[in-house]
């Protein structure tokens, strides 16, 4: 289980509703909405607390 980056939500990758890359690493999120959220802003997300993270 990955935690997505915008929510807090522990999601599994292999059925994650979305998915992107940035940075060489691949985020894993519970909704579209989520998503678009880390798109718009990635690193202010990513400043957010710890993070897990899967390549």
């Amino acid at each position: 289980m990955i935690k997505d980056p915008v929510c807090g939500m522990m999601v599994n990758p292999q059925h994650a509703t979305a998915s992107v890359q940035y940075k060489g690493t691949t985020y894993y999120f519970c909704s579209q909405i989520c998503k678009t959220f880390f798109e718009r802003e990635p690193e202010k997300y990513l400043k957010v607390g710890e993070i897990e993270e899967s390549k």
